[in-house]
């Protein structure tokens, strides 16, 4: 259809025309649309489990504790103290372990693994509840020198140095030699120490390597090391510092001396046994404070070299 005017009444007529066309246009649109689905509320997520452990109670001041670690049970350590007493100590992740002495005094922390028997310690400690309570005391931090715990982990491996080479040559000799009963004792030097210590003198010193020298003359010999204390002191107390004393002497001989570790039989400590002299004296007991290192030759070597003879 064609319309032509040029009125206004004819052009308002065509635009009310266009405009309902429009609506009817639309309405069929939003007719044919789907609706929207309806949104679900979703439930909130559950807050992840706290496996956290949280410790109540009271937490004091603990003591310090000086003293020798004799025993380790999982987390727990025995300290022998120096009056003879023995005080059991738990660990915690939050203990710190350090080792001094390094160079101008610097100090390195460690793993709660350096904790091995035999090593001094001094050892921090709070209290689980209050003093009256008498509740488990923890370590919050322990502390030794670099030279005691070189010592420590000497006596528990045997050695201080563990070379492939040397293990054919100590199944070889210790094969032959069996036990102590089949050896003969070629020579005994004794170094001699201050009441409660186990610290050698330049003296002594120059004494074992002269000792390290001699036995390096006798093809097959072997050295065995043996501490001792007067005494003084407690029985525990006493089997600690001859170990002690017989480990700072192995570690002399082997470090200083050049003597093999393979051709050393396995340390022990006396404590005041087998004394040199009677201990109701100072002289006396001076003597006994010793660690006496034997050089031993199997008795079937031993004679074989003493009846060797010469062929003309």
């Amino acid at each position: 259809m064609r319309i032509v005017s040029k009125g206004p009444a004819a052009r308002l007529l065509i635009v009310m025309l266009m405009s309902s066309a429009a609506a009817g246009v639309s309405a069929q649109e939003q007719a044919q649309a789907p609706s929207p689905a309806p949104v679900q509320e979703q439930a909130p997520a559950p807050a992840p489990a706290d496996n956290s452990v949280t410790v109540t109670g009271i937490k004091s001041p603990g003591p310090d504790i000086k003293g020798v670690i004799t025993a380790r049970n999982g987390e727990k350590i025995k300290i022998a103290t120096a009056d003879g007493t023995s005080q059991v100590i738990a660990l915690d992740p939050e203990t710190q372990v350090r080792a001094g002495g390094g160079l101008f005094g610097a100090t390195s922390k460690l793993g709660q693994d350096a904790l091995l028997n035999g090593l001094p310690v001094t050892v921090k400690t709070w209290r689980v509840g209050d003093a009256q309570s008498g509740g488990d005391l923890v370590a919050s931090r322990i502390s030794f020198r670099n030279s005691d715990l070189k010592t420590a982990t000497m006596i528990r491996n045997g050695t201080s140095q563990r070379f492939e080479e040397q293990t054919a040559a100590t199944e070889a000799l210790r094969g032959r030699m069996g036990d102590i009963d089949k050896y003969n004792i070629k020579g005994t030097t004794n170094v001699h120490f201050d009441i409660g210590k186990a610290e050698l003198s330049a003296e002594d010193k120059a004494q074992l390597c002269a000792t390290a020298q001699q036995a390096q003359a006798q093809e097959n010999a072997l050295m065995l090391v043996v501490g001792y204390t007067d005494s003084t002191g407690g029985d525990e107390l006493n089997q600690r510092l001859s170990e002690k004393r017989a480990a700072r002497v192995i570690n002399y001989l082997q470090q200083q001396c050049g003597w093999k570790p393979y051709r050393m039989l396995t340390p022990t400590g006396m404590a005041k046994a087998d004394p040199l002299a009677p201990n109701d004296t100072p002289e006396g007991k001076a003597q006994n404070r010793r660690v006496a290192v034997n050089i031993l030759v199997s008795k079937s070597v031993d004679g074989m070299t003493q009846g060797a003879g010469t062929i003309n």
